[in-house]
């Protein structure tokens, strides 16, 4: 049973959280497994790595808990390994919302229901996505219309990647060229950090991933952030216009990240695990932290999550009926 010290010490952290019915009833856990569908040194991985760090001495868990990152897939294998993870709060996922709200509508044959297999814990942070061009672009191009001209004009080279099929980013650079009658070839990757390479690199034309991954080669001057999808600025690269201050509001997309458990999880569980992750992310080393990859931390309680997961699924079905991509396609 929880150490009635610890569970003192969570309470006075943060009091606004003491609602959760049921805490004292959860099991503490010695030391919990998060998974994270996409490679070590990406801003979801940092994200997934600072909570770990500090979900330690709380109701949760005794200490610190530890990260696995399993990429590929487009971040499908770190839910499929959930899906057959005990219902016990000792592995939890930590994913962007398209694994749970967009991929039902892409893949015909997903491993997992979001809806049946897994429990809302927290959402983690948010993030805006962005388009950045590399040394293949030309140097003139500074802006998204300047991008879909050159784009128009040099079909050969029109491409841009994201860190998976199906992802957001995938749709955002599809919508893009549908909308204006440019054909943009999608180049999918194992995640941001090799696709970023690759812009750097000249061996792509153009990204669509989270801006936080283009941050550093931005301030140095190796590709060029040209956009972003925040309804305002994003607050870390204020040089930046976002798509809708060029005339692209539909790509206006701010997208969270949320800590999952697989269903059946005890609510008293998850009721523990989601008051460490909020306690987390309130650490202001945990927020500074983020803000070094341009994330923005946000938690929530487990019920406002699964309204955010169902507000995204209902959304983006149309969405991908309009790129018209599937698994098969």
């Amino acid at each position: 049973m929880i150490r009635r010290r610890s569970f003192v010490q969570a309470g006075l952290a943060a009091p606004a959280l003491a609602g959760f019915s049921g805490l004292v009833h959860a099991q503490q856990l010695d030391q919990p497994r998060f998974y994270f569908g996409f490679p070590a040194g990406s801003a979801g991985d940092i994200l997934t790595r600072r909570v770990a760090e500090r979900v330690g001495g709380t109701a949760y868990a005794r200490n610190a808990a530890v990260v696995e990152n399993k990429p590929g897939a487009g971040g499908r294998i770190a839910l499929d390994t959930l899906k057959a993870a005990p219902p016990d709060g000792s592995q939890l996922t930590m994913t962007p919302f398209a694994c749970t709200a967009i991929y039902p509508h892409v893949y015909t044959k997903l491993g997992y229901d979001p809806n049946r297999d897994f429990v809302a814990v927290s959402m983690s942070a948010v993030i805006h996505h962005g388009l950045a061009v590399g040394p293949q672009v030309p140097a003139s191009v500074t802006d998204v219309k300047g991008f879909l001209a050159w784009a128009k004009a040099n079909p050969e080279k029109a491409n841009y990647g994201s860190p998976g099929a199906g992802s957001t980013p995938h749709f955002l650079g599809a919508l893009l060229g549908l909308a204006n009658n440019v054909e943009l070839k999608h180049v999918p990757y194992r995640g941001s950090v090799p696709g970023v390479t690759d812009v750097v690199g000249g061996q792509i034309a153009a990204m669509v991933t989270p801006s936080g991954d283009f941050m550093a080669n931005h301030k140095a001057g190796k590709l060029r952030l040209i956009a972003t999808t925040g309804k305002a600025r994003n607050p870390f690269s204020p040089d930046v216009p976002t798509f809708a201050e060029q005339g692209f509001g539909d790509l206006t997309v701010e997208e969270w990240y949320g800590f999952f458990a697989p269903a059946r999880t005890p609510s008293a569980v998850v009721n523990a695990a989601s008051q460490a992750i909020q306690q987390a992310l309130a650490d202001k080393s945990t927020i500074d932290a983020l803000g070094i990859f341009a994330m923005i931390a946000r938690s929530s309680t487990p019920d406002e999550l699964a309204r955010q997961q169902r507000a995204e699924f209902e959304r983006w079905g149309p969405i991908v009926k309009r790129v018209g991509f599937t698994a098969e396609s």
